[in-house]
């Protein structure tokens, strides 16, 4: 079993070597936590497919803790990069843009490109600067399944598979960082926790992508993000079947509690930040209670609403396969 440390200097020091030497550590960061291990250790990057059961063509993102370190292991030749990272880094925006000869092909599932980001969480900054390495970290789950935005989300699903967890708390923003290409024109790959339109004022249209330019960064596959326990979206009103037990996740507001064996909000006052921030944990709880079938009420597709949507979406798409 993994060791779970609260997330100190002494722990993140301790978690550092640990990256160092090849072992893979969960960390917070803004979005979710994340699996990291040495981004240039094809033999631990390896270990982050097997622990996760992820199929080796989903690529992974690296992180890094500055620009400087971002320049070894990526190219800014589109100008719009050195611009969105003046505006948008630290913070969840993935940036796709052609590797450098140092990251390994299994990171990138032998593409040209990588996806980079710089999180904007403290521990995930002090984690990366103190081990000096960037690191590749998908979301610390089981591949497919929801995402973990606290601790004990990470020890429930692989807890015992991993070398260390750095507990820093719950996430604040809650869904995955937002992945946007930009070789000869941007493309969206991914939404998430920056909203389309923040990136469409910085620099102007963006391509919305499909499943046909995938999967070039995570989080492009059809099946993700999904509860154990089938999942619909539905209106509201809609009534459960009978002889079921079947929860509820609500955007603000519950009209026939009655109906539903577990209820979940994410923003009682409709505020999309807040509802993207509860998302995992909502259903985290649905998926422990018990259930065995889950309504989901959509959201406004605006701004993160939009990035909640896909998530819905794709949880959805494996219930239905």
């Amino acid at each position: 079993m993994a060791e779970v440390l609260q997330a100190d200097r002494k722990a993140v020091q301790r978690a550092a070597s640990f990256l160092r030497e090849g072992k893979l550590v969960a960390f917070p960061t803004e979005t979710v936590y994340g699996l990291g291990a040495c981004a240039l250790n094809p033999q631990a990057v390896a270990r982050i497919f097997e622990v996760k059961e992820r199929p080796f063509f989903d690529p992974l993102i690296v992180h890094v803790a500055t620009l400087e370190m971002a320049r070894e292991v990526c190219e800014f030749l589109d100008p719009r990069a050195l611009l969105l990272v003046e505006r948008f880094w630290p913070g969840p925006l993935t940036l796709v843009l052609p590797k450098r000869p140092v990251i390994p092909d299994i990171v990138t599932a032998g593409l040209p490109t990588v996806g980079v980001r710089m999180p904007a969480h403290p521990v995930a900054l002090e984690l990366i600067r103190e081990a000096g390495v960037p690191v590749a970290a998908p979301s610390a789950n089981l591949f497919g399944h929801l995402s973990p935005t606290t601790a004990a989300h990470v020890v429930k699903q692989i807890g015992d598979r991993i070398d260390l967890v750095l507990d820093g708390g719950q996430c604040p923003i809650g869904v995955e960082s937002t992945v946007l290409e930009l070789l000869e024109e941007p493309v969206l790959l991914r939404p998430g926790g920056i909203p389309l339109e923040d990136l469409e004022r910085a620099i102007g249209k963006i391509r919305v992508g499909s499943l046909k330019d995938g999967p070039r960064a995570p989080g492009q596959l059809p099946f993700h993000y999904a509860p154990r326990v089938p999942l619909r979206i539905v209106p509201q009103e809609t009534p459960p079947p009978p002889g079921f037990r079947v929860g509820l996740l609500a955007f603000r507001v519950v009209r026939h509690p009655e109906w539903f064996a577990k209820v979940e909000i994410l923003s009682s006052n409709g505020d999309l930040r807040e509802a993207a921030t509860n998302f995992f944990a909502c259903l985290h709880r649905l998926e422990e209670a018990g259930l065995d079938l889950i309504f989901a009420e959509p959201v406004p597709e605006v701004g993160l609403g939009r990035a909640i949507m896909d998530r819905l979406r794709k949880a959805e798409a494996k219930t239905l396969q």
